[in-house]
């Protein structure tokens, strides 16, 4: 059994390699699986409108200034 990467030998390399690859595409897989069931049914030619009302200023006097 080789305990670093640097003495491994070829065969030990490539199944590195390989497992690296399986896992990159499942995890793709994954995130793919999970796009395609999501709820595009919001979108911009909805029609729920928020327009914007009128501005609004925030005070606070509450605060103690300190010079």
């Amino acid at each position: 059994m080789n305990h670093s990467i640097h003495s491994a030998d070829r065969a030990t390399h490539l199944k590195i390699v390989v497992v690296a690859l399986v896992a990159g595409i499942v995890v793709a897989g994954f995130g793919i699986a999970a796009r395609t069931h999501a709820d595009y049914s919001q979108t911009a030619q909805s029609s729920h409108v928020i327009k914007a009302g009128k501005p609004v200023v925030v005070t606070s006097a509450g605060t103690s200034e300190i010079r």
